[in-house]
């Protein structure tokens, strides 16, 4: 009897004995666990504080890249330090517009990088998912707006080569109607060819006595030479002496000798003169 209770006794022993050593083993594995579950929260958080914060420079750099008319009044200024874009306003509208679309280009490809690094690092979580989800369609209302934009560029351009062709209509317009405003015609001759071309008659005067010359009012385009009085102020007149026969006024012009057989007719008050189209001097 006392040897079958010591052999009870030492089997209760030996199980107690792999009782605890399995328990302990349990344990151990349990605390193993509870440190790599730990450190791998640990690493979870570490990624997950650094895709926020890469998710907020992105963002940072989405609201840094200006649209609508800001493209245009954020442009740098001409006394800017750095190069300017050559070539016109319009020019550098579109070349800014291309530099928002390298943007938006560049902020698209680190929002796929940071996807994919997540994805590969095994980071699933709901709210990350939906600020990635959140830029690409901030990503997608730039380039809406940037394509509203060359739009916009591209309309104004035509109006603007629209406005430019009326402006040189409206110039050229300009031009004809000061020239005509600017030019008289003037013609030169003796009593005897005045007359014969009909720039002049005889008027006045009794019994074909004391008749004085006077300007017919008759416009004959051959007998005139044009002057535009915007370019050219001087006239030569071939003669010992001239006489002004039409109306113009005498304070517009002086008439003086400026050598043998010359006189020189000079226009002091453009405007004035110009009231009267045609100047007829009589030489002698």
């Amino acid at each position: 009897m006392r040897r079958t209770g010591v052999f009870v006794l030492a089997l209760v022993t030996v199980g107690l004995v792999v009782a605890t050593a399995v328990s302990y083993s349990k344990y151990r594995k349990s605390v193993a666990d509870y440190q790599q579950a730990t450190a791998d929260q640990e690493a979870m958080r570490g990624r997950y504080d650094r895709a926020v914060g890469e998710i907020v420079s992105i963002q940072d750099s989405l609201n840094a890249i200006v649209l609508g008319e800001d493209a245009v009044k954020n442009m740098p200024a001409q006394n800017d330090v750095e190069v300017q874009a050559p070539g016109t306003l319009h020019d550098q509208v579109l070349t800014r517009i291309a530099t928002l679309k390298s943007a938006i280009q560049r902020t698209k490809d680190r929002i796929e990088d940071l996807d994919s690094r997540l994805k590969k690092s095994g980071v699933k979580i709901h709210g990350l998912e939906r600020m990635i989800a959140g830029l690409r369609k901030s990503v997608g209302e730039k380039e809406e707006r940037i394509a509203d934009l060359s739009t916009q560029v591209d309309t104004l351009q035509t109006r603007v080569a629209g406005l430019n062709t009326e402006v040189e209509v409206q110039q050229q317009v300009l031009t004809e109607k000061q020239s005509e405003l600017a030019t008289i015609y003037y013609t030169i001759g003796s009593k005897k060819d005045l007359t014969r071309s009909g720039v002049v008659e005889s008027k006045g005067g009794v019994l074909g006595l004391g008749k004085t010359l006077k300007p017919s009012g008759v416009f004959n385009e051959a007998a005139f030479t044009p002057l535009n009085t915007d370019q050219e102020v001087v006239i030569q007149i071939p003669s010992e002496k001239a006489q002004v026969l039409s109306a113009q006024p005498l304070s517009s012009y002086v008439l003086q000798p400026v050598g043998k057989d010359m006189v020189q007719l000079r226009i002091v008050d453009p405007k004035e003169f110009r009231k009267i189209k045609q100047l007829v001097i009589l030489t002698t």
